[in-house]
């Protein structure tokens, strides 16, 4: 009887043991994954400087300054494999940076104007895809010493996304086109349209010229004297062409206008815009698929608009 009684609590030991030991092993794990924290793309610049490489970075915390320093630090480390290149060399310098509204500013020194090329654009998109991983970050702006980047032409890069910069298959940034646009925002008193002619705009080939232009201006004016038009929380929910018709398909807050600006200037902002490009002769502008509907209590969007140049400044 003895003997049965020690086989007993030897298994009731074995048995407390194995729960203990799974116990700790959970414990452990969950440990382990609260040190691993939350994992980031590294986007650095191939060797040969034809594409954009990924590395997986692990960050313990969730604090958005710190992420942008630990970010800010990795894009600016050399690797020790030397696989691909930093896109922050030693020689450039990220002087500062602000947020607001999502949109993220970096301010470089004089050094970011040496690069060139296809080089700067594939500086530019490790560096807007890394960041636009942070918190809060839907769109980044670059800098030189305060003043609006440009190329090599002269022309303003504006404001980049994500999507700005398209990989292929082959993870190589898609090929990009450069385009003239004519774009029309508001004058100062928000009663009439003045023309912004904006030169080499860089765009990915996957994207329509129409929907480009309704994303500039949703982004609004670069130009001194031009006033937005468009409500920036707007989102483009589809635009397509149809037999000269342009279908603008945007979100519910494209009626909310924050700014001091006429119903029709916004309209004909839009159009006018718009019917600058050789394939399109109308706009049908629709607010999530709906056309039944007035902006701003005067504006039926029942309505096909036209170009319309007695409004222009």
């Amino acid at each position: 009887m003895k003997k049965a009684g020690v086989k007993k609590t030897g298994r009731l030991l074995s048995v407390a043991v194995l729960v203990m030991g799974l116990v700790l092993c959970t414990a452990c794990g969950d440990r382990r994954q609260a040190q691993e924290g939350a994992s980031y793309k590294i986007y650095y610049v191939n060797n040969e400087e034809t594409k954009i490489v990924e590395r997986e970075y692990v960050s313990g915390t969730s604090d958005g300054a710190l992420l942008f320093e630990e970010l800010l630090e990795q894009l600016s480390s050399i690797p020790e494999k030397m696989e691909y290149e930093t896109p922050l060399a030693e020689e450039i310098s990220v002087l500062g940076h602000t947020l607001d509204n999502g949109l993220l500013t970096l301010d470089f020194d004089e050094s970011y104007k040496s690069l060139r090329g296809t080089r700067e654009i594939l500086v530019r998109a490790s560096i807007v895809r890394t960041f636009t991983q942070l918190p809060g970050v839907e769109r980044i702006a670059f800098t030189v010493r305060g003043e609006q980047l440009t190329d090599a032409e002269g022309a303003a890069v504006g404001v980049m996304a994500a999507d700005t910069f398209i990989e292929n298959a082959g993870n190589e940034i898609n090929a990009y086109e450069k385009v003239d646009l004519r774009l029309y925002f508001a004058n100062e008193a928000g009663d009439s349209l003045v023309e912004e002619n904006r030169r080499n705009v860089v765009y990915n080939s996957n994207i329509s010229l129409e929907k480009l232009v309704v994303e500039k201006l949703v982004e609004g004016p670069m130009a001194e004297g031009a006033y937005p038009t468009v409500n920036p929380t707007t989102k483009i929910v589809s635009v397509t062409v149809k037999d000269g018709t342009c279908y603008v398909n945007l979100s519910s807050d494209f009626l909310n206008q924050p700014y001091n600006v006429a119903s029709d200037v916004t309209i004909y902002s839009i159009t006018n815009s718009l019917v600058e490009l050789s394939n399109v002769n109308r706009v049908q502008i629709s607010v999530n698929g709906e056309t039944n509907i007035s902006y701003r209590e005067n504006m039926s969007l029942n309505n096909v608009f036209e170009r319309n140049l007695d409004i222009l400044d």
